[in-house]
């Protein structure tokens, strides 16, 4: 049996039970089969070498990490609607409103990949407007340490949104 066929078997076979996994978590059935649909189709477009004894855990691994995903992408967006509700918007164009979650999308996918403690720092920086020292202070790290990874996390942002811009 092939990879394609190992998959789609595996998918036949499984899929009611990966979506009752992933829709327990989220709560949305509808969600969680386009999380499970979107999580097969990678599966089939990869060039992973799977058995019949690796696929179930790379499947919930992938499934969980889906999960994942989803709910910081929710958290984002609600601290970002709250960024929007919180400014007066009266004569802002919908095209701009597009383009600004675009640029945030754009954001956040830099960001996820630095570390976490660049991130943290970050965060805190633009989304709460918190100083180095500030953060420093909260954080109990150096002053220094602070002030690098808020560059390399800049450093990252720019060059991805750059791109976008």
């Amino acid at each position: 049996m092939n990879n394609y066929q190992l998959i789609a078997h595996y998918y036949a076979q499984n899929r009611s039970e990966l979506v009752g996994f992933v829709t327990a978590r989220l709560g949305d059935e509808a969600e969680a089969q386009d999380i499970v649909q979107t999580l097969f189709l990678r599966l089939l477009d990869g060039h992973r070498l799977t058995t019949e004894q690796t696929l179930p855990c790379l499947v919930y691994t992938m499934a969980r990490n889906a999960i994942a995903d989803h709910y910081r992408r929710r958290r984002v967006w609600t601290e970002y609607e709250h960024y929007l509700r919180g400014r007066d918007y009266a004569d802002t164009s919908m095209e701009s409103v597009f383009s600004a979650t675009e640029v945030m999308e754009r954001m956040e996918r830099s960001l996820a990949r630095l570390p976490e403690k660049c991130r943290e720092v970050y965060r805190l920086h633009i989304y709460s407007g918190m100083k180095v020292s500030e953060i420093a202070q909260q954080t109990g790290e150096a002053y220094k340490s602070v002030e690098h990874r808020l560059g390399l996390a800049r450093k990252v942002v720019r060059q991805q949104l750059r791109a976008c811009i």
